[in-house]
């Protein structure tokens, strides 16, 4: 069995590799070097160090995924049955993919791994810089930049800025962060005396510079201008608002009291899309997203819940349902509604139909409410062959209700406009249209058929009052061409 040391060759100014690693790499035998586009590199070789340069990799591969996956093999291979050593730029631990890999490989292969680091240039790049990094930094890659959450409340540094186009992707992504006229750094060669140089430019200004080899990293501080709040903040407004010396109305709501906004700011969502009010909406979309905040600030108060738990329950409760794309489960579109409601009685512990029914809540407008239950229904094979079938119970329960009137008798007439109306609903959905939109529509329809009505009757001076049915008439047969 063999093992594999891994040498760090430090930022690249010889006086900052380890003793340790030079001793190792000046005494050792199967060296393999990622690569020989360090400084360092020609130090060694004058040293007598003899190794094999991984470059190739980078020639026969244009991802680098699969450059450092290919590496990574390499080494794991040579390592199984012989003492090797792998040279990588910087502190092996730090910024360096293919290490990543070869633990994880050597994990699985028993294969024995002993690290002998240097300096890293994220140490070089503070130093050079004059930062001390005691207030947080993340370090990110920016072939990977698009899949990293930005904290612009802790300065970054940011590695593999090889050229202008890929300054240009950065820029753009940080650009959802940051302010435009952000300062960033551009550093290059940190570590290395004769070739430490740093390039202070706004944010929108990045791409113009052609400051960048494989020695360039980008520094950007803590933001110095907030661009966007985010949700932090916005629970923050909500912890200071029910706090001492907050607001008193905040205050004093409980879930209970809170209960009709979140209705009515969802009606108000649905209203901006209907209007196509962009504006609107993304003021709507906030007023239902502080509702949600509200109610996790008077949970996490009560300590019950807070909003961790809610976002954490939808998260997974997303890819419990959706198996097809979060695990190796296969099923058509087709299949994908009764699947759905397959593992919410899974997951809600219910065994029988009816139960999935009683949990449609009761608050749910009526329209809404009866089309998924039939929905449900359907989904078990209740329902009717053909839409002729729907026709004939329509105008069944037309006559029921016609002789229900006759009889007088006001609570059968209500049941039998209910049993008419859920008709209808079931109509509706045979003809895969929303009834409570195609009501909605209508309502809205009335209003302004109405208004031409109204309007008219102004210019004509006249009261609507003290107009025949026949002149209203006559008037909305005109509104109905318009």
């Amino acid at each position: 069995m063999g093992s594999i040391h891994i040498i760090g060759l430090g930022p690249g100014e010889f006086d900052l590799l380890s003793f340790g690693a030079y001793n190792k790499l000046k005494n050792g035998f199967n060296i393999y070097f990622r690569t020989n586009k360090h400084p360092v590199v020609d130090d060694l070789i004058k040293e007598g160090i003899q190794f094999e340069s991984l470059d190739y990799f980078y020639e026969k591969e244009k991802d680098f995924d699969k450059v450092y996956k290919s590496i990574s093999e390499y080494i794991i291979n040579k390592g199984k049955n012989d003492d090797i050593i792998y040279a990588v730029p910087g502190h092996p631990r730090v910024a360096e993919k293919t290490v990543e890999i070869i633990q994880s490989y050597a994990d699985e292969n028993n294969i024995d791994i002993n690290v002998i680091p240097s300096m890293s240039f994220v140490d070089a790049m503070f130093d050079f810089l004059q930062v001390d990094p005691v207030h947080g930094f993340k370090l990110i890659d920016a072939f990977n930049i698009k899949n990293e959450k930005i904290d612009i409340d802790s300065s970054l540094i940011i590695t593999q800025v090889y050229d202008k186009f890929i300054a240009s992707d950065v820029k753009l992504n940080l650009m959802n962060y940051y302010d435009d006229e952000q300062d960033v750094y551009i550093v290059k060669g940190a570590g290395i005396k004769n070739l430490e140089q740093k390039h202070k430019v706004k944010l929108y200004e990045l791409d113009r510079l052609d400051e960048f080899d494989y020695l360039t990293s980008l520094y950007v501080p803590i933001a110095s201008v907030k661009k966007y709040k985010d949700i932090f903040d916005l629970q923050n407004i909500m912890q200071t608002l029910r706090g001492e010396g907050g607001c008193d109305w905040d205050k004093k709501q409980t879930h209970e009291t809170l209960k009709k906004y979140l209705i009515e700011e969802a009606y108000e969502v649905v209203d901006s899309i209907e209007k196509d009010d962009i504006d609107e909406l993304i003021e709507e979309l906030g007023d239902v997203l502080l509702q949600v905040v509200f109610h996790s600030q008077i949970g996490s108060e009560e300590g019950y819940f807070n909003f961790k738990d809610v976002t954490t329950g939808i998260c997974e409760k997303l890819i419990f349902r959706h198996p097809h794309v979060f695990s190796d489960a296969n099923f058509e579109e087709d299949e994908f509604i009764k699947k759905w409601e397959e593992l919410k009685k899974e997951e809600k512990g219910e065994t029988t139909v009816t139960e999935s029914l009683q949990r449609i809540p009761n608050s749910l407008p009526a329209l809404i409410k009866s089309t998924k239950v039939q929905k449900k229904a359907a989904l078990v094979g209740f329902d009717w062959d053909n839409i002729d079938d729907v026709y004939k119970k329509i105008q069944e329960e037309y006559k029921e209700v016609v002789d229900a009137s006759r009889l007088g008798n006001i609570q059968y007439i209500e049941e039998e406009i209910g049993d008419l109306l859920f008709s209808v609903v079931n109509l509706a959905r045979f003809l895969k249209i929303d009834s409570e939109q195609a009501l909605n529509k209508t309502t809205q329809k009335f209003i302004k058929r109405f208004s031409f009505i109204e309007e008219c009757a102004i210019k004509m001076d006249k009261q609507l009052e003290n107009m025949t049915l026949e002149e209203m008439d006559e008037l909305w047969n005109k509104a109905k061409k318009l």
